[in-house]
């Protein structure tokens, strides 16, 4: 059924209801008898009546829901709209005797009291029960459906009894297609042994599971817990491994919105799992309050960062998400991504070059952001050592294009995603990052637009990073190659980073470079055995480590600030800024139109002299930026670790 359709039927359902309400309230008033004078009474104010209730309901938001997920919640929302609607018939029951001299027709106003309380019984109850009842039977098709899938389903300890747990038992209760059996939960906190949740009892604690495992045969652990700490998450996998179990998770809670999990999403324990510090959760409402209803656009939408920020900027419900990129496919996949999730809002996929002007130039002046997110850069430091004029176009040139384009017309915020490559950069990549957040930070200064920009590390999980090449590695059984025993980086996941950039346009005031507080630095050689070890391997027994060398443009060690940056605390305690002398703008715009022309040339050498003269602090003091043969590259030598 078309969205149409079903909205259509819904209203047409709603009005019959808030109409037959009416009539049975009068019916019940005067014992089924209604005197022919207060029926033609009571018939004329009908029409008003059930306007007036369903602009409530419209009011309310509850036209929105959906009916084959009511909660609680809508039902409470539901109960709200037709007592304020209530409400104001009572008060205009009182003062319509007071207008009926001057105006006559307020004598229709005078409605029994009794049927205005029967209305609002009888209509509360048919709201929600034909709601009630759309989901019943949505539940009872998608049962018979997957019905065949019971047969294999997988005993299982749901680990964590707390409202993640809860929903998901009530997903696993809905879909016995994902083939899980909940035997058991298992939670460490002791008023809850014994509890009942779904049908599922509390059987015992994490020290239990190997018995819980043996007395109910179950075969996987299903870690059910959000927000769990990833100290928490190692102990607990550790756990399941010694008692035999397979361990899989479900999201974290920044995925489960609105009372509702997907659990197709259950995956296996994952190294982000397992920070070696506790993940950071940002101040979500400073955020929603400044994307509510607003025209928002993100740049390179279709890559890692990007696509998850259209994600969670979507579920801020903005008046409409204008997704550019240049690759095709990649736009493709996060549309379509988007618009089966969230099928009210206004998706724009417009596939669009920053570096061409004239193209950009008309996104931006038909779709008119207020809020423009600019993740839309090239990452990879060895490919760009090769490549540089394609670095200088599209991360000098390209920022600059729609960095200009935010400040001619108006744009309320801008966000730029730099790196940790670029403080003191050693990198074509990392320096032509730098000179793009130059030229943000000497924009700000005379532009009525909030420029920021957002510094991290290392995004585990994303296209190219560390995580997916080490998982492949070890597919083919090894061996896992990485560049030097002493190579360290700062980690932060893919929802982290995002976080952070969606926090820092709701406290940017203009020029601001936004960092994260990433806890101590990982080395990589640590992450390459934590994750063969959660492989059920052993590191130089079963995959052997590799070490490589450093590639082209890298160093051992990365730095998130300067010195000369002042790095400062924020309203948030685990976001800092960093602020620094900018240079004019003109010179700025004079060296970019340089680089810009040297692109042109593709002389390799110039253009790093170029970037050395706008940069000071870019050392080229890199190994050989010459691309390794095929004789000479390793498994995985060619992905470099993922930086924004």
């Amino acid at each position: 059924m078309t969205r149409l359709k079903t909205r259509t039927s819904q209203f047409l359902i709603d009005i019959s209801v808030l109409m037959l309400a009416f009539f049975v309230a009068m019916l019940l008033r005067f014992d089924w008898s209604v005197p022919r004078v207060m029926f033609r009474q009571l018939t004329i104010v009908l029409p008003y009546v059930v306007l007036l209730q369903y602009g409530f309901l419209s009011g309310f938001g509850i036209t929105r829901f959906s009916w084959r997920y009511i909660s609680l919640r809508d039902t409470v929302r539901i109960f709200l709209a037709i007592a304020s609607a209530t409400a104001l018939l009572v008060v205009l029951r009182f003062l319509s005797p007071a207008l009926i001299e001057r105006f006559p027709l307020a004598r229709y106003g005078v409605v029994p009291l009794g049927v205005l309380l029967g209305d609002f019984v009888v209509a509360f109850i048919g709201l929600t029960g034909v709601r009630a009842l759309r989901r019943m039977l949505g539940e009872r098709i998608a049962h018979k459906q997957h019905k065949s899938g019971q047969e294999r389903r997988e005993p299982t300890l749901l680990v964590g009894a707390g409202q993640g747990g809860v929903l998901i038992a009530q997903e696993i209760a809905r879909r016995p297609d994902l083939g899980i059996l909940p035997v058991a939960f298992v939670d460490d906190d002791p008023v809850k042994q014994g509890a009942v949740i779904h049908g599922i009892k509390v059987m015992g604690t994490t020290e239990h599971l190997r018995r819980l495992a043996q007395r109910y045969q179950a075969k996987q652990a299903l870690i059910t817990i959000s927000n769990a700490p990833g100290s928490a998450i190692r102990r607990i996998t550790d756990s399941c491994k010694n008692a035999g179990l397979a361990v899989k998770i479900v999201p974290g809670a920044y995925e489960i919105v609105g009372g509702r999990v997907n659990l197709s999403r259950i995956r296996e324990v994952a190294i982000e799992d397992l920070l070696r510090r506790e993940q950071v959760r940002l101040n979500t409402e400073a955020v929603a309050d400044i994307v509510r209803g607003q025209p928002i656009m993100v740049t390179g939408a279709g890559g890692s960062i990007g696509s998850e920020l259209c994600r969670q900027v979507a579920a801020y419900r903005p008046s409409r998400l204008v997704l550019v990129e240049r690759a095709e496919n990649n736009l493709f996949e996060i549309h379509s991504e988007l618009y089966n999730r969230f099928s009210e809002l206004e998706i724009i996929p417009c596939v669009a070059d920053i570096t061409d002007v004239p193209r950009v130039t008309q996104v931006f002046r038909e779709h008119r952001p207020m809020i423009v997110f600019h993740s839309a850069a090239h990452k990879h430091v060895p490919m760009m050592e090769w490549n540089p004029a394609e670095a200088v176009k599209n991360n000098i040139v390209g920022t600059q294009v729609v960095a200009d384009l935010a400040d001619s017309l108006a744009v309320e915020r801008f966000v730029m995603i730099s790196t940790d490559k670029a403080v003191n950069p050693t990198s074509v990549m990392g320096a032509t990052k730098r000179a793009a957040e130059l030229y943000i930070q000497a924009l700000s200064e005379s532009s009525a637009t909030h420029f920021a920009t957002v510094r991290f590390g290392n995004v585990l999980g994303s296209a190219g990073s560390v995580i997916p090449i080490f998982r492949r590695q070890i597919q083919d059984g090894g061996p896992i190659t990485v560049t030097h025993p002493d190579m360290t980086r700062y980690f932060m996941t893919i929802p982290e980073a995002v976080q952070l950039v969606t926090q820092a346009a709701a406290l940017s005031r203009g020029g601001e470079t936004f960092i994260l507080d990433m806890g101590q630095p990982v080395r990589i050689i640590d992450l390459a055995h934590d994750l063969i070890r959660l492989s059920g391997l052993e590191p130089e027994k079963d995959i052997e480590i590799r070490f490589t060398g450093v590639r082209p443009g890298e160093k051992l060690f990365e730095e998130l600030s300067t010195m000369s940056e002042g790095v400062q605390r924020t309203a948030h305690p685990k976001i800092f800024t960093g602020t620094y002398d900018s240079l004019h703008l003109p010179r700025l715009r004079a060296h970019f139109e340089t680089l810009g022309s040297l692109c042109t040339t593709a002389n390799p050498l110039a253009i790093r002299q170029a970037l050395e003269q706008l940069v000071p602090e870019y050392g080229d003091d890199t190994v050989d930026s010459e691309p390794p043969t095929r004789a000479s590259q390793s498994v995985g030598e060619s992905k470099p670790l993922e930086t924004v």
